[in-house]
């Protein structure tokens, strides 16, 4: 069972820089895939950004590249969201999510995906606030 709790929200002004961060227990770290999605009220939730925890491979969404940058530090079994540049479009509440991999396979150096459904464990989340 894989545990994922995030830190790091608040408020901030737009143009302004926030880091998230998400730490992941209960598995192999090495055989993850981890994303960041967000959803802000009556939207539908979207995947921002995901890593391969075994070799850093990574996607962002459209909507954040250049400004927001996933991250991990292994040591730590933690993954990071590096925000940018916010605007008030970017607030909403953030939360990691985790899909487990064989570590005996290859997927756990390729597969990256922002689909909502591909991933199993959920944290709790972290709302991001971002005044204009």
């Amino acid at each position: 069972q894989v545990q994922l709790v995030e830190s790091g929200g608040g408020s901030v002004q737009a143009g302004g820089s926030l880091s998230l961060s998400c730490q992941v227990s209960g598995y192999t770290y090495s055989c993850l895939t981890l994303a960041w999605f967000r959803q802000a009220p009556g939207k539908e939730r979207e995947g921002v950004a995901t890593i391969v925890t075994a070799g850093g491979k990574t996607n962002h969404a459209d909507s954040v590249k250049g400004r927001f940058t996933i991250s991990q530090d292994i040591a730590r079994n933690t993954v990071y969201l590096q925000m940018g540049s916010l605007k008030p479009e970017d607030a909403a509440m953030y939360t990691c999510a985790a899909k487990t991999h064989s570590c005996f396979g290859s997927n756990r150096f390729s597969w990256l995906s922002l689909t909502e459904n591909q991933y199993t464990y959920w944290g709790q989340g972290t709302q991001v606030t971002v005044s204009s």
